[in-house]
């Protein structure tokens, strides 16, 4: 499991999105990007949490970012998600946990006493060189758009 840092090289990534088309981090380049991790379409917090980049997708844009939101769903789940939501920005599909396992958010959970492994909340703030300049690991949705704004 790779080791991220603040100011290490943002782990590089090639994977499909909502649309059936390829995404890569490079894509982005000169780009600030948001690439927050959630564990599952259609619950309750990765909603409020994914509606909550949609509804200030405007102000994160005037900053000069990019959202893209990352779980291990599949392509046609996320497409769903994302139209029943209206949701503004790519999902991108890790159903092979390549990139959860790079950013080192795939991690061991626990859930009343019993342990599996599962995608952790995260976000990261990748700056415009591909860099990592924030990390918010184990987040909680609430409040956590203002401090991805605060730290934009």
């Amino acid at each position: 499991m790779a080791k991220t840092k603040i100011g290490g090289k943002a782990p590089a990534f090639t994977v499909f999105g909502d649309d059936g088309k390829k995404v890569s981090l490079s894509d982005f380049k000169g780009k600030k990007v948001v690439l927050y991790f959630y564990p599952k379409d259609n619950t309750p917090g990765c909603t409020q949490e994914s509606c909550s980049f949609r509804d200030n997708l405007t102000e994160i844009k005037r900053r000069g970012s990019v959202v893209l939101g990352v779980s291990t769903d599949s392509v046609a789940t996320h497409k769903g998600f994302k139209q029943k939501y209206a949701l503004n920005f790519p999902l991108l599909s890790d159903s092979e946990k390549k990139i959860s396992l790079a950013y080192g958010v795939w991690k061991q959970k626990s859930l009343y006493g019993r342990k599996y492994m599962g995608l952790q909340r995260s976000t990261f703030l990748i700056n415009e060189e591909g860099k990592i300049s924030k990390i918010f690991p184990k987040v909680q949705v609430d409040g956590h758009l203002d401090e991805v704004l605060a730290a934009l």
